[in-house]
């Protein structure tokens, strides 16, 4: 039996591999940023991943994809979507979490979610970029700026400005027009993420706003993105330390209840083996011996009084 499963994410912008031990620990992840629902990207991603954990594929017991490519991964012994992997891996990393916002390259969702992870209600917009990452990356080449700098430009905004268009060419549009008039870049990237964070209030609205809330996905690691969605909906966000693997992690964690069900026996009777070698040391290891198994060297008592001290000590004299 092995004892590793492997979760994937192949994305519309990055590939995302997490794996877990049978135990549900992460061994390893790995996100790989390369290209629209790039085959290289998910090559790269997994392979890292397994070097990161001194494995080879002949060591994964059962891999289970997500994301737009899912279905492209021969690898993948199952798949499912997005929805159901990324709110799995959410509660997982944040199990207090009852809302999942999750944004990514291409599109953005909204899940509601209960106690197990399980899928209570969502939304989602998958027709278009208007919010996501793919949005967000439009916005920077038009302004000259790097994608990864324009979260903490826009927190240098002094003023509050309006971008009314929603769509990745018209909001082009708009704020080259925005600053031939003269409006500064922080400004204007201020009026960017304050639309990003209207439009996720709009998915909310659909579901119901409840908390606590976890933001999940690339835009998550965005700081003006985070602050303008914190100030839409009037309530603090949790920020997982990784982000980005949520539905990965999802995914292995689906892989692993999958993989540990078909070999339910030859676990358990590991598990109890496992079980009765640590019984067996701690018999071996006397009351008051020095801790290693197997020694049988006794700590010194102390002095006891009265009768039942000098029947105690004749006792101890006699063994």
């Amino acid at each position: 039996m092995k004892q590793h499963v492997m979760g994937i994410d192949f994305g519309s912008t990055t590939a995302k591999t997490v794996i877990l031990d049978l135990k549900g620990r992460m061994v390893a992840s790995r996100v790989s940023h390369m290209g629209a629902v790039s085959g290289d990207g998910v090559k790269d991603s997994v392979a890292g991943a397994l070097e990161d954990a001194g494995l080879t594929q002949a060591d994964i017991g059962r891999t289970v994809s997500t994301g737009y490519g899912r279905r492209m991964l021969d690898i993948a012994d199952k798949n499912f979507t997005e929805i159901t992997c990324h709110a799995r891996g959410a509660v997982s990393m944040v199990p207090d979490a009852r809302l999942v916002i999750d944004i990514g390259g291409q599109d953005s969702k909204v899940i509601s979610v209960d106690s197990n992870g399980l899928v209570a209600q969502f939304a989602m917009n998958d027709r278009c970029a208007a919010g996501t990452g793919k949005f967000l990356e439009a916005l920077a080449r038009a302004m000259e700026v790097q994608l990864d700098d324009m979260g903490d430009i826009a927190l240098e905004a002094t003023q509050t400005l309006k971008i009314s268009s929603m769509c990745a060419t018209f909001a082009e549009t708009e704020v080259i027009s925005l600053l031939a008039e003269g409006q500064t870049k922080p400004d204007v990237l201020g009026a960017v993420h304050a639309a990003i964070a209207a439009r996720t209030l709009g998915l909310v609205g659909r579901v119901g706003k409840k908390g606590p809330v976890v933001m999940t996905g690339g835009v998550a690691r965005n700081p003006a993105a985070v602050h303008h969605i914190e100030k839409a909906l009037g309530m603090p966000l949790i920020l997982p330390e990784t982000p980005q693997i949520a539905g990965a992690l999802g995914a292995a964690l689906i892989a692993l209840d999958d993989y540990r069900a078909e070999h339910k026996l030859a676990i358990s009777e590991a598990d109890d083996d496992a079980m009765d070698r640590q019984m067996a040391e701690d018999k071996a290891c006397i009351p008051g011996c020095k801790g290693v198994p197997g020694s049988m060297v006794v700590e010194p008592a102390l002095p006891a009084k009265g009768k039942l001290g000098r029947l105690l000590g004749a006792i101890q004299n006699n063994l």
